[in-house]
C-alpha cells in the first residue's frame, strides 16, 4: 500500500537547524531527516563538514514529509522569510509516494 505525500526539502546552514525544527513541529509536521551538505551556490562554495573553524559553518539539508502540500509550503514560507536575507539556503517541494501505510 502506498500513500501521496508531499517532500519539503530545506538546505542551508548548521546554525539554524534547532530554530528550523521549532517552525517543523509547530507547523504540524510528524518528523524530519538531517543529513550534512555541501556544494556550490549563489553564494559560493560550502563545506559539507570537513574540517572549518566550528561545526557550526556547516550545511544540513533536512528532508520533511508532510501529509499536504499546504504544510509544506506553510514551513518553507516561515523558514524563507526569517532567514534566508542572512543566511544561505534554498527549499523546494516534490511529490513522495511512501511505500508503506504510515500516516503522517
Amino acid at each position: 500500500m502506498t500513500q501521496q505525500t508531499s517532500k519539503l526539502v530545506i538546505v542551508t546552514e548548521k546554525l539554524l537547524l534547532k530554530k528550523i525544527a521549532k517552525i517543523i513541529d509547530e507547523a504540524g509536521a510528524t518528523g524530519y531527516t538531517v543529513v550534512a551538505a555541501g556544494g556550490k551556490g549563489s553564494r559560493n562554495v560550502r563545506s559539507s563538514g570537513q574540517p572549518t573553524v566550528g561545526d557550526f559553518y556547516s550545511n544540513i539539508k533536512i528532508e520533511i514529509l508532510t501529509a499536504n502540500r499546504e504544510i509544506a509550503l506553510k514551513i518553507s514560507d516561515e523558514v524563507a522569510a526569517r532567514f534566508f536575507d542572512d543566511y544561505s539556503g534554498i527549499t523546494y517541494i516534490c511529490d513522495a509516494e511512501v511505500l508503506h501505510a504510515h500516516t503522517f
